[in-house]
């Protein structure tokens, strides 16, 4: 699967742009701020239907104007197909294959697996648990519809249940009738999210370390936990057990959605122990086992996004990663960078097709 062309009307500091691109490697080479993060959220918002930096349509549309529209063109094995996405300020946003448009924006997550590595993404090392939920149910999702539907459920009954919670506190009524028909709503949408993402992190986990291991050249041992509160336990055993807590909460304090991952550095944790070029390369290995993950489930080869990675990098890890990429499980990849040397040479490694371009204030044009 390749991106063939792609093209940003009014999207963020993009007018009027339209890029014809290699299958192999596309650099995008500028100064920051200038737009080359944006092209690559374009290209994230075609395959997932919305922006990786959790951004409001509202907020894409390029400064007064009242709409926004991506068009592209895509290589699936032997079909093309043209995937639109578009937003009229105050309307609803549509995505469109072929000239149809989705029902549901859900239906289109997993078509086009993808996967982005961006300097935020460090907020998976250092921040709190719900990044790192974000990560699972990202992978998850593109895999599997029924995961994405079972998690669209569960969120929505967590909200009623939430809801139901705090009208009852305020009422000062601690009835349990409608409580318990949510938590038996609740059951099985939990109990699979909770499986899945345990046999993910089953699979994933020999993959990460594989990687980790070539990057740091096998001197630093590292290691991911999965954290439930459902290992050994049925849901609603510990809803009901937990009602009177979440009764005085106003908020269910139990569940899937308080799932962690713990992150390990020579049996130590990452966050506190690890460098900066220590967490990034463990940053880089978690999502390029997340494209592995992607490319044997969906048996086609994921795009893979590179939003200024080598930055924090020593020489050897930058080689190490440059290596990876150039092998044959690895099909379509953008780079940004500000370095245009940096980028040249990175190319001049990986034996594969492609294209460079310079980014300046949302005019994009060949690298020369």
């Amino acid at each position: 699967m390749y991106l063939k062309e792609i093209s940003l009307t009014n999207f963020k500091n993009y007018a009027n742009s339209k890029l014809i691109l290699s299958e192999g490697v596309n650099s995008f080479i500028g100064l920051n701020g200038s737009g080359k993060t944006n092209l690559l959220d374009a290209i994230y918002l075609i395959c997932m239907t919305k922006s990786y930096f959790s951004l409001t349509d509202r907020q894409l549309i390029k400064n007064e104007e009242k709409f926004f529209r991506v068009d592209s063109k895509i290589q699936i094995k032997d079909k093309e197909l043209a995937i639109v996405a578009k937003y009229q300020s105050g309307q609803k946003k549509i995505v469109e294959k072929n000239k149809v448009a989705y029902e549901k924006m859900a239906d289109h997550i997993g078509a086009l697996p993808i996967v982005m590595i961006a300097p935020d993404d460090i907020k998976l090392i250092l921040e709190s648990g719900e990044t790192r939920r974000k990560f699972l149910d990202n992978v998850l999702c593109q895999d599997d519809p029924i995961y994405l539907n079972h998690l669209i459920s569960f969120n929505q009954l967590l909200k009623q249940r939430n809801a139901a919670l705090k009208k009852l506190r305020k009422a000062n009524q601690p009835d349990r009738t409608l409580i318990n028909i949510y938590d038996s709503q609740l059951v099985e949408p939990s109990h699979y999210i909770y499986e899945k993402r345990a046999a993910f992190l089953e699979a994933f986990l020999p993959v990460f370390k594989g990687f980790y291991m070539v990057i740091s050249d096998g001197t630093e041992p590292v290691d991911i936990t999965y954290k439930s509160q459902l290992h050994g336990q049925q849901y609603l055993d510990l809803l009901h057990a937990n009602f009177e807590k979440d009764y005085y909460l106003e908020h269910t304090s139990t569940g899937v959605h308080r799932d962690d991952l713990v992150f390990s550095f020579s049996e130590k944790a990452l966050k506190k122990f690890a460098s900066q070029g220590q967490r990034k390369s463990f940053l880089i290995c978690l999502k390029l086992a997340q494209y592995e993950f992607l490319r044997r489930r969906k048996e086609i080869k994921p795009i893979l996004l590179l939003d200024d990675i080598f930055d924090k990098l020593d020489a050897e890890r930058v080689t190490r990663v440059v290596s990876l990429l150039q092998e044959e499980t690895f099909g379509q990849v953008f780079i940004t960078d500000t370095d245009g040397e940096r980028i040249q040479k990175i190319i001049a490694q990986v034996n594969k097709p492609h294209q460079e371009f310079l980014v300046d204030k949302g005019i994009v044009k060949e690298y020369e």
